[in-house]
């Protein structure tokens, strides 16, 4: 018996001496620190200048069409699709043998009624005829020297040539030889010294603009070329339509740009850039912001480190950061770098980070 009692005893022993051990043992580390300091910075306030972008068309300031005046045969094409011609330069000839023969017999009918009338008035000063003979003479002389002026006029019209400076277009259904009919379309010429843009802009931009130019302001625009560079001449606006589209709610607008280096040409596109300048501008990175159900947010942090939600109205994306319309002001703090961890409530320690040094290092928009 005695030696059950000491058999029991050891076993109880041995067992609590193996917890004991085991209590002993270090817990593994499953919990980052406790204390993480968190960067925040004020919003980025400064003056800026930004473009407006509006989709633009080119027009020249004159554009026509080149037709024939008369019917006949193409004898000569003088100028190819694309060319810069000058005004009173032979751009197509119509073969002009009937009307050089039109000219040549109202000239010999000319003639003859100088004869004629030359005769009557003879024979009026000897009163072998009356005055009312010479004067349907000299009528009638009238008449074919107005005939002859016409015939001129319509051989004239066989050869066409420029009424302007300027850059020939696209051919029409022609070829030499072609039989042109009277008011054929042969070409269009367009004059590219000065070009007109058009551009469309909602109500709002026009109000803004109106009250600035009774102030005497004159509006200067660029505008980017389809390749994205930046056309080197500055453009000013001209002119505004007279009424504003019904469906869209916007009025067309006019810039004149000059165009020395006959770069541009009638119908091309591009992006007219309207700067518009903000002033302290309320600038936040991207990065420190979050989309919920089409509402942008911002963790904004006070000066205890408890985090709140705030919803943003963006007035405008720049590349990496945001102009804020509202949401947040100056003088508040925001979570530079948004954390799955963090949710509104928490309390954080905090950095402050200058905000264009904030910028800078988040490789942001910062001038």
């Amino acid at each position: 018996m005695m030696k059950l009692i000491k058999t029991v005893a050891l076993c109880c022993s041995a067992s609590l001496l193996v917890l004991s051990l085991s209590g002993c043992q270090a817990p593994p580390e499953s919990k980052e620190e406790s204390h993480t300091t968190y960067q925040v910075s004020k919003p980025l306030v400064k003056d800026l200048t930004l473009n407006d972008e509006y989709v633009c068309q080119i027009r020249a300031i004159q554009h026509i069409e080149v037709r024939s005046l008369e019917k006949g045969y193409l004898q000569n094409v003088l100028v190819d699709e694309g060319d810069t011609v000058h005004q009173g330069q032979l751009l197509f000839q119509i073969k002009p043998k009937i009307y050089e023969a039109d000219v040549q017999k109202i000239e010999a009918e000319v003639e003859l009624s100088k004869i004629e009338l030359q005769n009557n008035q003879a024979l009026v000063e000897k009163d072998i005829i009356s005055p009312t003979e010479a004067a349907m003479s000299a009528a009638k002389l009238a008449k074919v020297q107005a005939e002859l002026e016409l015939a001129k006029t319509h051989l004239g019209f066989t050869e066409i040539r420029a009424p302007f400076d300027g850059l020939i277009g696209r051919f029409g259904d022609i070829r030499l030889g072609s039989l042109l009919e009277e008011n054929q379309l042969l070409t269009t010429l367009s004059d590219t010294h000065r070009l007109w843009v058009y551009f469309n802009v909602p109500e709002s931009v026009y109000l803004e603009y109106m009250k600035n130019r009774k102030k005497g302001a004159s509006q200067k625009v660029q505008m980017e070329l389809a390749n994205k560079e930046i056309y080197p001449e500055t453009g000013m606006i001209e002119t505004i339509q007279s009424d504003f589209s019904s469906t869209s709610g916007n009025v067309a607008f006019r810039a004149v740009f000059s165009n020395p280096k006959a770069l541009l040409r009638y119908g091309q596109t591009g992006k007219i850039l309207w700067p518009q300048k903000i002033n302290n501008a309320v600038i936040v990175a991207q990065k420190s912001t979050y989309e919920i159900l089409d509402k942008r947010f911002i963790f904004v942090v006070d000066k205890s480190g408890l985090v709140h939600e705030r919803e943003i109205k963006v007035a405008r994306e720049l590349p990496n950061v945001y102009v804020v319309a509202s949401g947040i002001t100056p003088d508040e703090m925001y979570l530079l770098e948004r954390q799955n961890k963090i949710n509104k409530g928490d309390k954080i320690s905090y950095k402050v980070i200058n905000p264009k040094l904030a910028m800078e290092n988040l490789n942001l928009y910062a001038e």
